[in-house]
Parts: structure tokens; sequence; C-alpha cells
């Protein structure tokens, strides 16, 4: 049976899972809590409401009817997205599990804001990264650091250790909040520059030390639509998915939708994406079966 995965719960995740269940396919929401709609206190501009509704309001109205109509919701941190073995369809990997779908549907928000750090945009294609399903390979018998402290940063620092001479993870000053093995070296000080003038040659702490390095790669927090994109290899445009009118990124199958693409950060806007994206990736599924 055809399957669609979604991968986030916001207006735009849930529109999408509401036209595709809709549509007769198997729908499955992953997520990890409703992201920025959660903060807004007061919507007063969104079509069908007399009086102000909180966004935790209304994300829980739309997720409850999404639910009725026989969508599924799974609640886990999605840290890579590429093609399954047979190219045939998609893989999603969570920090404990893995979903197998025919179609795909990024709605996971916003690219969130990077550090700025000294270097970092500067080098960004010469030795600093945001993929290293991506990259890994050409760091093969290099130092390499991972930037972060988290389940994204780990397997991150996972996929880069079987190709990098040696593997440095860098929490910026932060606990990290899980075991890195010991094959990894890590580094818990503040970090004050990416050094390097053609390309990465080393990442600067407080005080002045340089641990030399020929790449970095970025993995704060948890990974959003934009680094999903780029590992199944999507077209990026000023860190939006680029899509066309029927919200298919240059991926056959994997479609965005929502603040993910750019434009108006808006409800509406978020609502119509996804309303369109969970469309065409119904009609993707019945053409491919």
């Amino acid at each position: 049976m055809a399957k669609i995965l979604i991968l986030g719960s916001g207006p735009a995740g849930v529109s999408a899972a509401l036209y595709a269940v809709r549509g007769g396919v198997e729908t499955t929401v992953i997520n990890q809590g409703i992201g920025a709609l959660a903060k807004a206190e007061h919507i007063e501009n969104y079509y069908g409401f007399a009086d102000a509704v909180s966004g935790q309001e209304l994300a829980e109205a739309g997720i409850s009817g999404a639910k009725r109509l026989g969508v599924q919701f799974v609640e886990a941190e999605v840290i890579g997205l590429g093609l399954n073995e047979t190219l045939t369809g998609f893989q999603v990997q969570t920090t404990d599990s893995q979903f197998e779908a025919d179609s795909v549907v990024l709605a996971t928000g916003a690219a969130r804001r990077q550090p700025k750090l000294p270097g970092l945009k500067e080098l960004e294609g010469r030795g600093v990264s945001y993929c290293a399903v991506c990259d890994a390979f050409f760091y093969r018998g290099k130092e390499a650091a991972v930037l972060g402290g988290g389940e994204y940063a780990l397997h991150e620092a996972d996929t880069l250790l079987p190709h990098a001479a040696k593997v440095h993870v860098f929490t910026d000053g932060s606990t990290p909040e899980v075991d890195f093995p010991a094959a990894m070296t890590l580094h818990t000080e503040k970090i004050t520059a990416i050094q390097g003038e053609k390309r990465v040659q080393g990442v600067e702490l407080a005080g002045g030390k340089i641990v030399p390095v020929a790449g970095v790669f970025v993995a704060y927090g948890t990974a959003g639509s934009g680094e999903l994109a780029r590992k199944a290899g999507a077209i990026l445009q000023e860190n939006s998915i680029a899509v066309d009118r029927a919200m298919a990124t240059n991926i056959p199958g994997l479609f965005a939708a929502g603040d993910c693409t750019g434009g108006l950060l808006q409800v509406a806007k978020a609502v119509y994406e996804g309303a369109v994206a969970g469309l065409s990736a119904v009609k993707y599924v019945r053409r491919s079966h």
C-alpha cells in the first residue's frame, strides 16, 4: 500500500496530511512539537474565527481533525532523509527508528538561524557544510569538526567517523545532550571563529586555542527542512527549499510546504501550500503505483 510521510505537524504539515489521507493514501506525520505556532498568543487574522485564538489552540484543533480522519502521528526527532536502497521511495531516519514512504512532504518550518561566528558564512562551500551524508567522503583521511551537542550532531559525527582521520565535536559552551563515543574528540569551550582564508583551516576557541580541521559540519539543535532537503539532494535558494507550483522539489516524490519554502510566514500561506503538497503527493503515488 502506498504511503506518504509528512515531516512536521504545523499548519503546513497537518494541511498536507488532511488532503493526503482524504485522497485515500496511508498518511503518517512525524513531529517534534508544533513549532513556531505554539508561541503565538493571539491570532486574529486567520479566516473562520470571530475571536482571537492562540496558536496552541489552532494547532491542537488541526491535529485532532487529522487524527479523526485517520492520520497517524509519531513523535520523534528526524535526523536523516534519503532515497531507499531500491531508489523507488524514501527512507526517513529518526533517533530510534526508520520509516519507508513512497512520497515525503517537508513541513518542519523555516531554516533556523545559525550562530554569527566569524568565518562560518564566508567559508560555506569551502569547508563549511550542512550535510555529512553529502560531503563526508571529501574528508577521508582528514580531520573534521561537527558543531552541536545533540542527537543531530551525533548523527552527523557518526556519518563522518568512517571517513575522517579524526572527528572533533564542538558544543560551543553547552553541555552535551547525548553521549558521544570515545572515538570522537569532544570540545565544550565556546567557539569564537572558524579560521581559514580560501578554505577552512581550524576552529578557534575562547582563549585563543585553534583546533586544526579541514572541514566544519554545522549541526546545532535538530535538523530542519533545509538540512533534510540537502540530505535528499533537493535544491535550496537562499536557505529556502526551491519548489514549483505543485510544491514539488527537484527530487521526484519529495514536496515541501510552509515556512521552509520562504515568502510570507503566515498560517494562511502554510495551510494553502500544505493542501497543494498533499494533493501533489497523492497524484505522485497514484502515478507511480
